[in-house]
């Protein structure tokens, strides 16, 4: 994942851009960049990686050189980025949130076409300048964006530096948010609306799927209507957002009480002595949970620091078991011979949460139960970069079925109803493999229901294999 942030102000806009793009580091572990636009200097950029620090540290010296009413900024898993490309459109800088699924056969079109690449990333084109070459293609920047829209597979929303405004356009689909706050200044343009509150913007709008408006400190004008199809990803919800985060004006921690809630209406027989948030994500289900069974809440967890990469991200097995373990260290005084029902969003590997129960285990406790805020991760993500370089087999859903079929080529459909049989079979093997006294997971229609948005305008392929591009 990734997340960006821009603002363009009557008066200068670093401090607010360097902020506001800072409130995204939960999005993203590997890069970040800053540009902006002033009269005199032009057009001005920094990349910096953030594998080896965090992104106020390695910002700090360069805002201080920096000028401009105009500016945007990302965190990202991925590419380095803002791109500054010039073109016969003007100079301009460009900031995306994407997945390319289709990245070689358009860098093929382009270089049969005598085009140029000056961009690399992890061994192949940058995404950004890709869409930068996009855009270009295009005889304004509406026809250029519509160019993105219709040759990628994937997803795609953006942000565009000009001399004279801001660019929003958010993917075709809605996959990923854009939500554009306003204050007495002039204007942002986040994917996080929790980053307005403390530099005093006010929510303004939701961009639609696949709206393009021209923000100036002036004002918000229109370029593309929204699409009336629409898929964003429900794992926003669920994981990815920040709490005080609204996405088309569903807070974030609202919908995790209603999920977890829904979850305890199914536990009414369970007997625990307390309930438990694996931290940071898995909190708000628990509190949910919690208040809707009467069992106290406890933290039999303390996260030794926020800033410890997410534990799936690593590509390396050895450091994604390291990272798992110095994560989180448990309390035992509040565990010693007691059972426990864990709350936590989702299971990709696994790998955390085995070594978390082989820790309690360790420290004396009963019982670990396990409820999971959504459905079973079967389907890698073909549209956000979420555990899209992982094989298919490292997914915890995937190793059951292959240890239970003895093959990987089956009906995933079947897996995916939470009636059938080889669905439990599946959910009982993991929990097997976990090493849990329990295990059950969000049924697919009341997440939906928790979040409040129709089926068809959610994305839910990772668990049940519906969306489309």
């Amino acid at each position: 994942m990734s997340g960006f942030f821009g603002s363009i102000s009557k008066h200068d806009c670093v401090s607010h851009v360097f902020y506001g793009t800072d409130y995204h580091s939960h999005l993203g572990t590997k890069r970040a960049g800053l540009a902006f636009y002033n009269q005199e200097k032009g057009f001005q950029r920094a990349i910096h990686s953030l594998e080896d620090g965090y992104f106020r540290t390695k910002f700090e010296g360069d805002i201080a050189g920096f000028e401009g009413n105009a500016g945007i900024g990302i965190i990202s898993d991925t590419e380095a980025q803002p791109i500054v490309a010039n073109s016969h459109l003007g100079k301009f800088a460009i900031t995306t949130v994407s997945k390319i699924g289709n990245a070689e056969k358009l860098e093929e079109e382009f270089l049969k076409r005598n085009r140029t690449f000056s961009e690399t990333s992890q061994g192949s084109v940058n995404p950004t300048e890709l869409i930068a070459m996009l855009i270009a293609d295009g005889n304004d920047f509406v026809a250029g964006i519509e160019n993105v829209y219709n040759k990628i597979e994937g997803s795609c929303s953006m942000l565009i530096l000009t001399e004279k405004e801001i660019i929003a356009a958010r993917d075709k689909l809605g996959r990923t948010p854009i939500i554009i706050g306003k204050n007495g200044d002039g204007f942002a343009a986040a994917s996080e609306s929790c980053s307005f509150n403390n530099l005093d913007y006010e929510i303004e709008k939701y961009l639609g799927p696949g709206e393009i408006v021209r923000i100036t400190a002036d004002g918000i004008v229109q370029l593309r209507k929204p699409n009336e199809k629409m898929q964003i990803c429900s794992f926003l919800w669920v994981y990815y957002g920040y709490p005080p985060s609204y996405y088309e004006g569903i807070n974030v921690e609202e919908t995790r009480y209603q999920s977890g809630a829904a979850l305890a209406k199914h536990d009414t027989d369970l007997e625990v002595d307390f309930v438990a948030g694996i931290p940071d994500s898995g909190v708000g289900h628990a509190i949910g949970y919690s208040n809707e069974r009467k069992i106290p809440y406890t933290r039999p967890y303390a996260k030794y620091t926020p800033t410890w990469p997410r534990s799936f991200m690593p590509q390396n097995q050895k450091m994604r078991d390291l990272v798992a373990k110095m994560k989180l260290i448990p309390n035992p005084a509040l565990i010693k011979n007691k059972r426990g029902v864990f709350l936590d969003d989702s299971i990709v590997r696994g790998t955390q949460l085995k070594d978390n129960t082989r820790d309690l285990h360790a420290e004396g406790i009963k019982e670990v139960h396990m409820r999971i805020a959504c459905p079973p991760l079967t389907y890698p993500c073909e549209f956000l970069n979420f555990s899209s370089s992982r094989k298919t087999l490292e997914l915890a859903t995937r190793k059951a079925i292959s240890q239970l079929e003895g093959t990987e080529d089956v009906d995933l459909k079947k897996y995916s109803d939470p009636e059938s049989a080889e669905y439990k079979a599946m959910v009982e093997r993991i929990r097997q493999n976990l090493g849990l006294t329990s295990l059950k997971f969000q049924k697919l229609n009341e997440l939906v229901v928790a979040i409040g948005l129709p089926k068809e305008k959610l994305c839910t392929h990772c668990w049940d294999g519906s969306s489309y591009f």
